[in-house]
């Protein structure tokens, strides 16, 4: 079995997660600049002004900002031809709203882009991961208002024409289906917004992203856009027929959203069920065909995990992927998330089949309270995730005729997590010396997981074995 000989092995970040610097080089404050750190059993509060006696991990994260150098030589270590990070929108547009870009935050990712061209490193960028400047969300409620499209376009269309031929992969906005569960992350929506607002500020992002892509298109036809859903795939409860539809309802709640992304229009199952709802989005006249004309090139998502769903499903937790069912043939994270390696197979089956366009995996991995000892991790664990995960890709590309372009691990150096909040929630091949109070002296560790993730680039995906 065998991968295609240009596919892109990587990792990817976030600039919330793993920069820093919140205040330096005349950044504004993001959404998550607000947000508090949490646990596995406390939730992230949202404060909109900084309350000096809470912490906020993204204010100082893991310096990714200043060290990036270091942190990019060892991805070109392990042998990287992909690293996807995020531009701060609030590092280019500190409010959202500005009609100047700020120099400070260009030159920085000027550094950073031209850093991976030296590395020999492919940087695809997140246009928006999570980092919606709040500014936009005081004067007129971010993305509720048709304000918010303009100003990401504007936000994009500087940052395309500044990396015009430096950058080819471009992903607008991560995980854009969260607006449903998590919409301060996704967009700097109050979390006590109804669903109506829900819907209308989904739709304003989803205009917003078909805009962008055409804009990319017209600054250079070389580069290519992609969808970024956050990857929730779900299994019946049983065979029952209520537990059946329950789950494909369930599905379409979130693929909705990709579905828009890459057919040009809202569903009729979408529009069926806004209509039930008394759900009036605010379309404007050229709204069909600003869709129609901004499908993507290519579909990626995140994928940790899969979830049970049946007729008594009432609630979902985006955080614990709880539905009221567990799967009993599945292990679990410390987190609660159930391991499932031959769900990556069965997604990249589902995404291919609806849409035929190529894939790529751009986030996927598995966090633990890594320990360091002797300067190292045994993260013996992670190997074997590693493995059974890129097993299951190969079988899709195999056996299934799924076409993959990348693989892109989740954090390859311990980040922030984005859900708890938490330093402790590792995820990477290289331990960084941060805690959860942000204090630490920031050095940077390769796990023993490092030299394997080396190996299986090196192998482009044949060389699988775990040696202890």
């Amino acid at each position: 079995m065998s991968l295609r000989n240009d596919f892109f092995w990587g990792g990817s970040t976030s600039a919330d997660q793993c920069e820093g610097a919140w205040q330096e080089g005349r950044k504004g404050i993001n959404a998550v600049d607000v947000m508090t750190a949490g646990d596995v059993n406390t939730p992230r509060a949202i404060t909109l002004d900084i309350d000096p006696k809470k912490n906020y991990p993204s204010h100082k994260a893991i310096d990714h900002y200043h060290r990036y150098q270091e942190d990019i030589a060892l991805f070109k270590e392990m042998g990287f031809r992909m690293y996807r990070f995020s531009i701060d929108w609030s590092r280019i547009y500190p409010n959202g709203y500005d009609t100047k870009p700020n120099e400070e935050g260009l030159q920085h990712y000027d550094e950073v882009i031209a850093y991976c061209r030296k590395c020999g490193i492919e940087p695809t960028v997140t246009l928006c991961h999570f980092e919606t400047p709040i500014g936009m969300f005081k004067k007129f409620g971010s993305w509720l208002h048709r304000d918010a499209i303009d100003c990401f376009v504007r936000y994009c269309e500087t940052v395309f024409k500044r990396y015009n031929g430096k950058v080819k992969y471009w992903l607008p906005i991560n995980e854009i289906n969260t607006m449903t569960d998590c919409p301060w992350w996704a967009g700097a929506i109050s979390e006590d917004a109804s669903y109506k607002e829900r819907m209308i500020a989904a739709y304003h992002q989803l205009i917003a992203h078909a805009k962008v892509v055409t804009l990319a298109h017209e600054i250079n036809k070389e580069n290519q856009v992609g969808s970024m859903y956050g990857g929730i795939f779900s299994y019946p409860a049983t065979c029952h027929p209520d537990d059946i539809m329950a789950n494909e309802t369930f599905m379409k709640n979130y693929m909705f959203y990709v579905d828009v992304q890459n057919r040009g229009y809202y569903p009729s199952y979408k529009r069926k069920e806004l209509a039930r709802k008394g759900i009036v989005l605010p379309v404007q006249k050229e709204d069909d065909d600003i869709l129609r004309k901004g499908v993507v090139d290519f579909i990626s998502y995140s994928y940790y995990n899969t979830v049970v769903v049946g007729k008594d499903t009432k609630d979902f937790d985006l955080i614990s992927f709880t539905t009221g069912y567990t799967n009993p043939y599945l292990e679990k994270t410390k987190w609660g998330w159930e391991i499932d390696p031959v769900g990556l197979r069965y997604s990249l089956n589902y995404m291919y089949d609806r849409y035929q366009k190529p894939i790529f995996i751009v986030e996927n991995g598995i966090a633990d309270y890594d320990v360091l000892e002797h300067g190292s991790v045994q993260d013996t664990y992670r190997k074997y995730y590693l493995k059974n995960h890129i097993t299951e890709l190969k079988k899709a590309v195999d056996y299934d005729g799924v076409d993959v372009r990348g693989y892109l691990w989740w954090g390859p150096l311990d980040i922030v997590s984005s859900g708890t909040g938490e330093m402790k929630k590792r995820y990477g091949f290289i331990y960084v010396d941060v805690d959860d109070q942000g204090n630490g002296s920031g050095t940077r560790y390769k796990k023993c997981s490092f030299a394997y993730y080396k190996k299986v680039i090196q192998s482009n995906g044949e060389d699988l074995e775990i040696t202890e």
